[in-house]
Order: structure tokens, then sequence, then C-alpha cells
């Protein structure tokens, strides 16, 4: 895959407790952030049960139609954890003990603490290249296009500094915000006007309520600087003939 190239990626957050309410997701905006800095724009993020099917089938979507998929949840040692029996499926790879991953839990654990549930998390599909966890032990993996990390959100945002030599993205997306005191009827039409004169540039706006008033963040994102400079430029020109104030967040 050569630099510069469109590289784009999906989410999937696989685990029953994010669809109950039970859990937060927050690991969709550290990949998300992280996959950005790196050049691959996430394309579509899914929420998942722990159920074997829908890992298998949503997987076997999202690898063929997405440079990388990042599934997070499901690798852990109790019996819903299903995620890496599932890839295999998906794969049609060998469920078996990675014999790595099983060194490096052993000499983990205390003696005698290495019990079943924990060397299951030395189960992967075979020949899985292993993501290394500076946090708990239990590494993550990686089949050909496909990575999986923990569902716990610290353990998974250490594991990602051992990533950054394994994708190969594009240019990274650089983003600017500019926030107004107004409400988005008032600049929808100037800011349509803006989009439709820069395709190359993403722009969003984002109502928000801060110190008892409401507001605007406006976001452009682009892999150029220089063109997100001169639709700052473009907005900041309506922004003034209407008196809109400019707010510090």
């Amino acid at each position: 895959m050569k630099k510069n190239t469109k590289v784009n990626a999906a989410i999937l957050i696989i685990g029953n407790e994010i669809l109950s309410g039970r859990t937060q997701d927050t690991n969709t905006s550290t990949l998300a952030t992280w996959l950005n800095s790196n050049g691959v724009k996430v394309e579509e993020v899914r929420v998942i049960p722990d159920d074997e099917k829908t890992i298998i089938d949503t997987l076997n979507v999202l690898r063929k139609s997405r440079n990388y998929v990042f599934t997070t949840g499901g690798i852990g040692p109790t019996h819903d954890d299903i995620t890496a029996v599932s890839v295999s499926k998906a794969f049609g790879l060998k469920y078996e003990i990675h014999k790595e991953a099983f060194k490096i839990l052993e000499s983990y654990y205390k003696s005698g603490e290495f019990n079943e549930g924990r060397q299951k998390m030395a189960w992967m599909p075979q020949n899985a290249n292993l993501i290394l966890n500076p946090t708990s032990g239990a590494p993550g993996f990686n089949i050909k296009n496909v990575f999986c990390l923990p569902g716990v959100p610290s353990i998974m945002k250490s594991m990602l500094g051992g990533l950054k030599h394994k994708i190969v993205g594009g240019n990274p997306i650089l983003s600017h915000t500019i926030s107004l005191r107004t409400v988005e009827s008032e600049i929808a039409a100037s800011l349509t006007e803006v989009q439709d004169k820069n395709k190359d540039v993403e722009i969003g706006s984002y109502p928000f309520f801060h110190a008892g008033k409401l507001g605007v963040s406006i976001v452009l994102r682009s892999e150029a600087q220089s063109k997100i400079d001169s639709c700052n430029s473009e907005i900041l020109k309506f922004v003034n003939e209407k008196k809109i104030e400019i707010v510090d967040r």
C-alpha cells in the first residue's frame, strides 16, 4: 500500500455490556483519534453482542470492504469471551494454543495462578501475530487486516504504541475547530456555500452548551493544512460579516 493513498478502517466494538449500557464505550474515540493521526480514516463503527454468528458475519463484511478492522472486547478469560474463536471461524483457521502467547502468560502469573480460564487467553487463530500488552500481560492478536484488542480502555490504549509499525496509513488527517456564539440555523446556508467550494475539506458543525449559553463548533478536517487554512478564511469572512462572536473553548 503506497503512502498518500486513501486508507480506511472500521471499528467493531464487541460486548453485551456496551449494548446494555452497563459499560460506556470510550474505545471508539481512542482508536479513531489514533488511527486518524496515522493517516487511517475511520469510515464505520459497529457495536455488536457476544454472539458467534454475529461476530463472524459482521467481520466477514468489514474485512472485505475496509483496509483495516479493529475489534475491541471478548478476548478475556471468561465463558462469554468468544472473539478469538469467532475470528478463527471467520478466516477458516484452526483455533489453537499460541505457543508464544502461552509462554508470555505463564511467566506473567505467579506459580499456581495460571489457571484454565487464564490459559484460554492463549487460544487464538492459527499463526496469529501477537499484539503485545505492556499493562496486563495478555496479548491481543492480528490476522491479515484484522486487529483484535481487549475491551478494557486503559489496557487497549496501552497496546496501540506497539501497532504503529504494523499499519500503513496515508497522510495524517488534520483538523481545526472554530467555536462560535451562534445557532446552526444562522450559519447553515453560509456553511453550505463554503462546503460546496471546498470538496476536499470535511466540514462538520456541532452545537454545544457552555457557561449557560448555546454555541456551535465548526470542525474542518483534511489531509492538507493549506486547504484547511483556505476554508477557515472563508468561514471567518462570513462570521465577521454576520458579526458572530468567536469563543475560546
